[in-house]
């Protein structure tokens, strides 16, 4: 293997673990609206995670309310707590607060959307692309299990999706998730 090629995989795993982490689930202490910061759960996450992550997300750089296919009446808060670049690599770390009836449901992003794939994706409108999930050598994306991530109704929880980092000329991008209409100009931070 390639001095190259075990660099990208040793970054790779770096940037599984570290999405591991941010995917944990946090608690807000159930206060049901996700129109405020993380402030609760920075707290629950603080002592897992650190100081210096959790002040990072204390609050969204964007957020919307969407409505959800999953069941009647169904919302859920989605928050882009930020878009990091480091490398040559971006992580986009997202904020979900599902508010869903019943208490058979169990929100994940993949059944918040419709059951269709998050597809999350990043355009680029100065250079006209779009940066799509990055895979590592195990062929495996590098982002939060869409499908397994649990979203405890009315809680806060974390994901990560990593993706190619645009350039440095590059000072604000769109997000695309799933069905729902993008995020504009969310901020790049280098």
């Amino acid at each position: 293997m390639r001095l190259s090629h075990r660099l990208a995989a040793t970054a790779a795993a770096a940037l599984l673990l570290a999405g591991a982490m941010a995917g944990c689930s946090t608690s807000d202490g159930g206060s049901g609206g996700g129109s405020g910061g993380s402030g609760g759960s920075g707290r629950a996450a603080q002592g897992s995670l650190g100081k210096a992550f959790v002040d990072r997300f204390d609050k969204p750089v964007a957020k919307a309310t969407f409505d959800s296919p999953m069941a009647p009446g169904a919302k859920v808060d989605i928050a882009v707590m930020g878009l990091r670049v480091k490398g040559r690599l971006a992580t986009l770390t997202l904020q979900w607060t599902p508010h869903v009836t019943g208490s058979s449901n169990n929100p994940t992003p993949y059944r918040l959307n419709g059951e269709h794939g998050l597809d999350a994706s990043l355009i680029d409108s100065v250079n006209l692309k779009r940066y799509v999930v990055v895979s590592d050598s195990g062929y495996r994306n590098l982002e939060s299990d869409v499908v397994l991530t649990n979203l405890p109704n009315d809680q806060a929880t974390l994901t990560t999706h990593t993706f190619a980092a645009p350039p440095a000329n590059v000072k604000s991008i769109d997000v695309q998730l799933g069905s729902w209409p993008a995020f504009r100009d969310v901020p790049v931070e280098r």
